[in-house]
């Protein structure tokens, strides 16, 4: 009989050293190195910054408390840097996330906000690794978590609301979420179990609208009052957005004053909490990727990392990330031209379209620095193919893009 084996994704990104390597910046590290594999360079600094921005925003607006989305990075380099800047609380949505966390920070502050659980995640959760609040948005969900907790009475049961489809550029309205007469009868049930309920929205990722914080509330606090009891939480979620080279979002803190009087005009009792869920703007800066060319084709480039990799967002999504050419040889001079990228696998949907700008005589062998993938760039890496060999590095140099307002300056100009 064969054994049973299990594979985790949690950091999936495979290392040749212990831990990571410390390197000035990105250029020192190309030339030390000349990876012929993705090579992810970890700016610990920045994602501390940048945590302690957002953290002390939040606070500021609303008091409240800021839960890292495990799943946009759960490297435990990041959530290092994180704790560093400021966060005791996290968004898990797995037992992995939950034991990354725990074993990292015994005293974090740990929530299960994914809305459909099975009943052995729930189990582990709760009696083996103290998690305590748990989202939900059906009776069938609150039926599993009062089996599988035994009618435990130290619950948090956040009930998760669904929106109305919005402009984000990545919509999360049809998966999850309670409709707003259903939302009532949940609290209303939750209220006479729990010590602590509340109510949780997403707007979207990478939502570049402020007032979408503002609608939400507005149908939270409907929901609020149509179920006739109290809540201790409400939970705006993430969507928080960042920079890239076609989009430049409004600054945190026209965010921060959405939610802000969002909050104040519900009417909430004194005490009541206020959470929110950011991934992405966490983190993005935090990391970049740099890949080698392995052929050019007109204006098109082959490279070693893709959609099957790091490189998922810029597949269907079609985002456009920031990049330069790392040349250690000389300085560039050519001017800038719109490329495609191909992937490493013999996949034809290996494809990313761009355009990327890069100076026009980019050739073979030469690297290209991709920013913006501290979000979701390691956490997607597939082994298909068998392209799933990665560095990691940490360097301590800025990010290729400022979000402006957000408190994470800008990277000065190569060479």
């Amino acid at each position: 009989m064969g054994q049973i084996r299990y594979r985790s994704a949690v950091s999936p990104v495979r290392r040749s050293f212990a831990r990571p390597v410390e390197l000035p910046d990105v250029d020192a590290t190309v030339a030390a190195l000349r990876p012929a594999e993705p090579l992810h360079c970890l700016r610990p600094a920045v994602l501390k910054a940048t945590a302690r921005r957002f953290v002390a925003a939040f606070t500021e607006a609303v008091g409240g408390d800021v839960l890292y989305a495990v799943k946009c990075n759960p490297d435990p380099a990041v959530l290092r840097a994180l704790w560093k800047g400021g966060v005791r609380h996290f968004d898990c949505a797995s037992p992995a996330e939950v034991r990354v966390v725990r074993s990292m920070f015994p005293e974090a502050v740990i929530h299960y906000m994914h809305p459909v659980k099975n009943r052995a995640a729930i189990r582990v959760a709760y009696r083996e690794l103290g998690v305590r609040d748990f989202a939900l948005d059906s009776v069938e969900e609150l039926a599993k978590l009062r089996e599988e907790t035994g009618d435990a009475r130290d619950l948090g049961l956040i009930v998760r609301l669904a929106l109305p489809k919005g402009n984000a550029t990545y919509d999360l309205s049809g998966k999850f979420g309670a409709a707003p007469d259903a939302a009532a009868g949940l609290l209303r049930r939750a209220r006479a179990l729990s010590p602590r309920i509340g109510v949780c929205f997403h707007v979207g990722s990478q939502c570049l609208t402020p007032d979408s914080y503002g609608d939400a509330l507005r149908l939270a606090g409907g929901v609020i009052r149509a179920s006739g009891v109290p809540v201790d939480v409400v939970d705006v979620g993430g969507g928080f957005p960042v920079s890239y080279p076609d989009m430049t979002p409004p600054p945190l803190d026209a965010y921060m004053e959405a939610i802000r009087a969002g909050i104040a005009g519900l009417g909430l009792p004194a005490g009541t909490r206020v959470w929110c869920e950011p991934g992405r703007a966490l983190v993005a800066a935090g990391s970049s990727v740099v890949v080698q060319v392995e052929k050019r084709r007109g204006d098109e480039l082959f490279v070693n990392d893709g959609v099957y990799g790091s490189l998922s967002d810029a597949g269907v999504p079609a985002f456009r990330f920031p990049c330069r050419l790392v040349r250690p040889a000389g300085t560039d001079t050519a001017p800038l031209m719109p490329f495609s990228f191909w992937g490493p696998t013999c996949d034809s949907a290996d494809r990313m379209k761009g355009p990327f700008l890069l100076p026009a005589d980019v050739r073979e062998g030469d690297w290209i620095e991709i920013g913006q993938l501290g979000a979701y760039g390691a956490t997607l890496r597939t082994e298909f193919n068998g392209f799933d060999q990665a560095r990691l590095v940490e360097v301590a140099d800025g990010p290729l893009l400022e979000t402006p307002g957000h408190g994470v300056p800008a990277r000065l100009p190569a060479k």
